[in-house]
């Protein structure tokens, strides 16, 4: 168990039935009245925010999410395949558990499953992927001091925004968690 006094940004909590993560939180001592901790829940199953008072000696249990590495395999229609590396065993998740977390993965690949009490919610993709530019518009010498950029498509299909001197068949680093070009491998 947790008290609110005790909650920090990252902390995971059952409330209502329903496991959050702690994104913001502010102790509130007003000049009048009892003290209370402000802070806005993220769900990490639905993926909503919340914001919620606590009084500081109310207590929450903890919950515990677990972090596999997995490979991702393949994609089958809406199913998508992974496997423990560690004991061979494979799971299948459907389209909308996955999200669009592995619009940047390749097969073969390793990404992180988390779980809660066994049930998988969500899948983390690597920081950063190294993939080749399979479509995108040709490049006009001189454009690059603008700093202008133009769509691309990545050979996972996803679609990036790259600068003009980026041309097909080029190797390019992207950030996952904002889907942004970085640099050219």
């Amino acid at each position: 168990m947790i008290s609110a006094g005790d909650f920090r940004n990252g902390v995971t909590i059952e409330v209502d039935g329903g496991v959050y993560q702690v994104v913001e939180f502010q102790h509130v001592k007003p000049g009048k009245g009892a003290a209370f901790v402000r802070t806005k829940l993220r769900n990490i199953k639905a993926g909503g925010v919340v914001e919620k008072t606590f009084k500081p000696t109310d207590r929450c249990p903890a919950a515990v999410i677990e972090r596999r590495e997995m490979q991702y395999l393949y994609a089958d229609g809406d199913m998508y395949n992974f496997m423990d590396t560690e004991n061979y065993e494979q799971i299948a998740l459907n389209s909308e558990e996955i999200g669009d977390s592995l619009k940047f993965v390749k097969e073969n690949e390793m990404v992180k499953m988390l779980s809660h009490q066994g049930q998988v919610f969500s899948v983390e993709p690597p920081l950063f992927v190294e993939l080749v530019i399979t479509e995108t518009e040709p490049g006009f010498k001189g454009d690059t001091a603008t700093g202008a950029s133009k769509p691309a498509i990545v050979e996972t299909g996803a679609r990036v925004s790259v600068p003009l001197f980026v041309e097909i068949g080029e190797k390019i680093k992207i950030d996952t968690r904002t889907g942004e070009y970085l640099s050219r491998v």
